[in-house]
This record gives structure tokens, sequence and C-alpha cells, in this order.
């Protein structure tokens, strides 16, 4: 599979997750949740993916990416089946456990694809622009996602998933059956988590996870506040489009930033930002100011994937990218399974401001692990 296959179905994935995961709140909300409920059910996306993306980058530095990105697919489609059938809490539940195991495959599967298939020179030409189909599909999903489930209903923004789903497993097909063969005894647990005393490792997991779990608090939690300011389904779902297609514009210039800047002063600022954005958000009583700190923070959050998948890739054990990528999915599912649930307690204590207001302290804070380069700080 060339470049375009992956950039193809990475994007695929993404819409449907971006097109879901708004609902899946929203859906909750209608059903009675309670804000502290809506965060476990958050949280509940990434319980599957801490635990299993290690030993799963593992499979596929062993025998390839292709099955397990096929089987990703599968679960994604009983993820959407299952909430089409059942208009209940614990189908909700079911799905983003569903998703979970997607979450597991399909990145981990397409990004050891996208490593094999380029080189030093080119690497960050290729993760930038992954990363760009992933904020593509952060746009067009919560626009299908909005109008479907305002015009239609929920269980039409399932379906429409379900049709993706399909899709994206014909063209996974495509995918060569044994990408990489390893030969040897496949390393312990202890194994990987040592791992972490790589300093360039350890700082491209947290600035990853740093910026998922800031993207996952939004989108969990901005259709709720958007709610308390009244604002339509098809507004919440543009506003949140517009973050994606602002992390769309900031990762095409971003080869040319790398250019220009150190990748520590790029994480700084970027984070930085974002999170100022994250403390005026909540309040604004203008629809077009949200909708400007939304970009913002699309703007700074949308630096710090493709950096830190470049920099993951190249400082992995040639024989251990999978295993590596693995360890990053599970890192990042680790940020995105505490602070939902955590976010929700501050949310049912002082309101959905309070959830804003957190988070933006966290990530201002984050940002200064970033500020001086990685040789004065070992």
């Amino acid at each position: 599979m060339n470049l375009r296959g992956i950039l193809l179905l990475i994007f695929l994935f993404q819409t449907v997750v971006n097109a879901t995961r708004p609902v899946i709140t929203l859906s909750a909300d209608d059903y009675g949740a309670s804000i502290v409920i809506i965060g476990i059910l958050t949280s509940s996306f990434a319980l599957l993916p801490l635990i299993f993306s290690i030993h799963a980058g593992k499979i596929m530095d062993k025998f390839g990416d292709r099955i397990p990105i096929i089987v990703g697919f599968i679960a994604l489609i009983a993820g959407m089946i299952v909430p089409a059938l059942f208009p209940t809490i614990w189908a909700l539940f079911t799905s983003q456990l569903l998703l979970g195991v997607a979450n597991i495959c399909i990145p981990i599967g397409l990004q050891n694809q996208l490593g094999h298939q380029s080189n030093p020179r080119n690497r960050d030409y290729y993760f930038s622009m992954f990363s760009l189909c992933v904020a593509l599909g952060a746009v067009i999903g919560p626009l299908v996602g909005g109008y479907l489930s305002e015009h239609v209903s929920f269980q039409m923004v399932y379906i429409f998933c379900i049709v993706i789903g399909f899709i994206s497993i014909a063209f996974s097909l495509r995918i060569p059956k044994v990408q990489q063969q390893v030969l040897g005894s496949p390393s312990k647990l202890i194994d990987s988590f040592k791992l972490f005393e790589n300093p360039l490792i350890r700082r491209a997991l947290f600035s990853s996870a740093l910026v998922l779990y800031s993207k996952d608090i939004f989108v969990a939690y901005f259709p709720l506040l958007g709610k308390q300011l009244n604002l339509s389904t098809s507004t919440i779902g543009w506003i949140i489009a517009l973050q994606g297609l602002a992390t769309m514009f900031v990762r095409f210039l971003l080869p040319k930033l790398l250019e220009m800047y150190k990748r520590d002063y790029i994480l700084y600022m970027s984070i930085l930002v974002a999170g100022i954005a994250f403390l005026i958000l909540p309040l604004s009583q203008s629809t077009y100011l949200i909708a400007l700190m939304s970009i913002i923070i699309g703007l700074g959050l949308g630096c710090g994937q493709p950096i830190s998948m470049t920099t993951t890739y190249n400082a992995s054990p040639p024989s251990r990218t999978g295993e590596v990528l693995g360890l990053r999915i599970a890192t990042n599912r680790f940020f995105q399974l505490v602070a939902p649930s955590i976010f929700g307690l501050i949310g049912g204590s002082v309101g959905m401001v309070g959830v804003f207001l957190f988070s933006g302290v966290f990530l201002v804070g984050g940002s200064l692990f970033f500020r001086k380069p990685i040789e004065h700080q070992e």
C-alpha cells in the first residue's frame, strides 16, 4: 500500500471517530447520564488501548500490519451497530470499548506502515501528511455528525459510520500480508517500559499524551458547554470542525516551521498558546470569540502529534518500531482514561467552566517541560 492508501484509511477512521464522539456525549446526556458518568464514558474509549497497545505493537512487528488493521475496522463497525440498535447508556459504553479496540489496531498499524515506507529525509513530511489527514477527519467528522444528528437522528450518524467502515475494510485488503518479520523471542513488558529511559522517547510520549488528552477534553465537554450557552448542535459541530481545520492548516505548514525553529521551541509555544486559549474560552459569551478560541486551540495542539510520531519512530530500535508506537498509544490512552474521569468530577463539582479552566492550567504548566532543549535537562 502506498502513501495515498495509508492517508485515506487514517482519514476515514478519524472521520468516524470525530463524527461519533460528540454524538456519544450528547446521547448520554439525553439518556439522563450525569457529568460524572459522561466522564467515565469518555474514559472508557481509552481503557483497552491502555492495556493492549504494547502487545498489539509487538504482534505487528512480528506478523505484519494487515490483519490487525482489518480487525480494527471490524471492531469499528460493531461499535457503530450496537448504539444504532440499542439506544441505552450501556450500548454507548459497549460502543466506546469496541472503538477502543479499533483505536489499538488502526493507528499503530498505519503509523508502522508509514514509518517502514519512509526514510529519515522524508519522514517528517510523511508524518505531517498523516497528521494532516487526521485533522481533516476532525473537520469532516463533526460536521457530518452535527448535521445528521440535528436534521435526521443520532442513529443515522452510526449508519453513516458503518458504511465508512466497510469501505475501509475493502481498502485495507491492499495492505501486504507480512510487512516485517522479526526473529528472536519477544521482549517482556518491563523491557517496553524501559524505553522511557530514552529522553527523546520520553519527551515525545509526554507531548503526544498532553495534546491528545486536551483534544479529548474539548471534544467530550465542549458540546455540554455549548448546550449551556444555547448553541445549536450544528453550531457546536462547526466550532469543533473549525478547530480541526486550524489543526490541518498548521500541520500543512509544519515541515516549513521545523526548518525555521527547533522542535522544543515549537512544542513549548504551541502548547502554551493552546493552554491560554483553554482558559479564555469558557469565559467567552460571544459565539465568534468561542470559535476564535477553538481555532487557536487547534493551531496550538496541531503541532504536537506529528512531531511526537516522527521523534518516536526515529528513536525506536529498528526491530521494535511497532512496540514503541504501541507504547506511545498506551501512554496517550492512560492520559485519556484518567483525565476525563477527573475532569468529570471537576465538572460535577464546579461546572463546565471549571473543566476548561483546570485543563488550561494543566496545559500551561505542561508546556514548561519543553521550554529547555533536551540536552540541558538530562
